[in-house]
């Protein structure tokens, strides 16, 4: 099978550099899949999931803060201020955030950022989800 190569890129280091089969990303506009020979593309990525389809069919997934997804003939690039492996996310410390925003959006004050904390109660639902679904392919 053709291979495509892909690269996740935080702001701090590179994540992920290899040949996959697919990728799989959170588009804004929905979940895109990627194979060799897609169509050049660019498009804004949400807070969520990256799966990675190496050859012989294991997958790795990655959580991402949103960022950018760029496709090239050959090379699929995720750049995204935050990227981590999946199974590198800590639920617990995940949770008590979630909740310490939820809170904080509870109970709000003058002093309250509301839009930062929506994105910032957002991007924690999208870790969680993250960590669920790695949980559920028994990762």
């Amino acid at each position: 099978m053709s291979t495509i190569h892909v690269e996740i890129v935080s702001a701090e280091r590179e994540i992920f550099s290899g040949d996959v089969e697919i990728v799989f990303a959170p588009a804004r506009m929905g979940e895109v899949g990627i194979l060799p020979g897609h169509a050049a593309m660019l498009t804004p990525l949400r807070p969520g999931e990256v799966r990675v389809q190496l050859v012989g069919g294991e997958q790795q997934a990655f959580y991402v803060s949103g960022g950018m997804l760029e496709v090239q003939p050959k090379v699929v690039t995720v750049l995204s201020d935050t990227a981590i492996r999946a199974h590198d996310l800590d639920e617990a410390a995940v949770m008590k955030a979630k909740q310490e925003a939820e809170d904080a959006l509870a109970n709000r004050s003058d002093k309250l950022d509301f839009t930062k904390a929506q994105a910032e109660l957002a991007e924690l639902a999208a870790q969680l989800q993250t960590i669920q679904r790695l949980r559920r392919r028994g990762g």
